[in-house]
């Protein structure tokens, strides 16, 4: 057996362990993929013509909370028994993953970037106990479809006529893809933009033509209903309004969070745009596009946060581009992996009581993200961790990169 496929043969059974083990954490915590569960009961509402938004599934007692056209994708999964619907989304977040990791891989270089089956399958074992991705499968979640759908539009060339058409479909299934029809539009790709928002609108058209009235009540009222969605200012939250309310210790932060997530939204999609058309830096404009959006949406879930996926790519890339050190990947790799969230004080409202040197603990990603966006405004990318007490720090300039 050559070293050429003595290579891919290991990495495919490094997978085939990863996925073993996650079965098995799955099967021994007897997890319920109690999204998966809203799913199917949002695709079995559709087929019986019941109250879409009117009911509750889990011990949770979790209600739909994405648009109708969502539910109409989720007709499928409510005809199979749970048992199977459960393998076949733990397999198709496999595949996403690998093809997540696969446009990571090109996004820096374009669609011509080849690369071996080795290092596509030992990157998908290792980013499967990525937090948020790990959550995702967990939660039967489609936070994995969505980047992906996101970041194949996005590397389609310029020129082409559907161009943006996924971005939309991508928010009309969840309404935070939207953005990226805004990033394409502030950075001169017009028509990509109309498409998307197109997009967008026909997904609002087939779900008001299937379900009229569900339609209307979700973009009247229930779109509105953060609280639906879950309480901010839990750990769970990585969004700004989460970490606002935890430093200041309440359960309705106000003005507290809403002003700086106005100027943070704004100032995040010019800097995206700056990086893109000044900087000619795409894949960069991209993660600070993605990092804006998880940052001042009212909540983001710890699973929304597998953007760490192409954001980890990235960093790889640029070090291999540029000979730095391995500092910053293994750092932001351990930040996604490490769990501390889950760590701290939580029980009742333990969010809201938690000691100033847990701060940092409890708001990983979003303390990452506004590092993130910080340094590339500086014109730096690296990240570093000074300590729980001292918090993040940039650590190295990018100036070479820029070149």
């Amino acid at each position: 057996m050559t070293h050429r496929t003595a290579a891919p043969l290991a990495a495919a059974a490094l997978l085939a362990l990863s996925l073993a083990a996650l079965t098995a954490v799955c099967v021994t915590a007897r997890h319920s993929m109690a999204d998966l569960l809203v799913y199917r009961a949002e695709g079995a509402a559709v087929t019986g013509g019941r109250d879409l938004y009117g009911f509750t599934v889990t011990r949770w007692e979790l209600p739909a909370t994405y648009p109708p056209f969502a539910a109409l994708l989720f007709v499928p999964a409510a005809w199979l028994p749970a048992s199977l619907a459960k393998a076949l989304f733990l397999a198709g977040n496999t595949a996403l993953l690998a093809l997540l990791v696969h446009l990571s891989l090109r996004l820096p270089y374009g669609r011509s970037r080849t690369h071996g089956p080795a290092l596509l399958l030992a990157a998908t074992a290792a980013a499967l106990w990525l937090e948020p991705v790990f959550q995702t499968v967990l939660f039967g979640q489609i936070n994995l479809l969505l980047v992906c759908l996101v970041l194949w539009d996005l590397q389609r060339p310029d020129g082409a006529r559907t161009k943006g058409l996924a971005v939309g479909v991508a928010a009309g299934i969840k309404l935070t893809p939207a953005v990226f029809a805004v990033h394409l539009l502030l950075t001169g790709r017009v028509r990509a933009g109309l498409v998307a928002l197109a997009g967008f609108a026909g997904t609002v058209a087939a779900g008001a033509c299937v379900l009229p009235s569900a339609t209307w009540e979700f973009f009247t009222l229930r779109v509105f209903e953060t609280a639906r969605v879950g309480k901010p200012w839990i750990v769970d939250n990585q969004s700004l309004q989460g970490l606002v309310a935890r430093l200041a210790h309440t359960a309705e932060p106000g003005a507290l969070w809403l002003l700086p997530a106005a100027l943070l939204a704004v100032a995040g999609l010019a800097l995206a745009r700056r990086v893109h058309v000044t900087l000619g830096r795409e894949a960069w404009a991209v993660m600070v596009t993605a990092f804006t959006a998880l940052l001042v949406s009212p909540i983001s879930w710890s699973h929304h946060w597998v953007w760490c996926v192409p954001l980890l790519v990235l960093l790889a890339v640029e070090r291999t581009r540029t000979g730095a050190g391995r500092g910053p990947v293994l750092l932001l790799a351990a930040v996604f992996s490490a769990r501390t969230l889950w760590l701290v004080p939580k029980q009742g409202d333990g969010d809201l009581r938690l000691e100033w040197w847990m701060q940092p603990l409890a708001s990983p990603y979003a303390l990452v993200a506004l590092a993130l966006l910080l340094c590339t405004a500086a014109g730096g990318y690296s990240l570093s961790l000074s300590g729980a007490a001292s918090g993040w720090a940039v650590s190295r300039s990018w100036e070479s990169t820029m070149r």
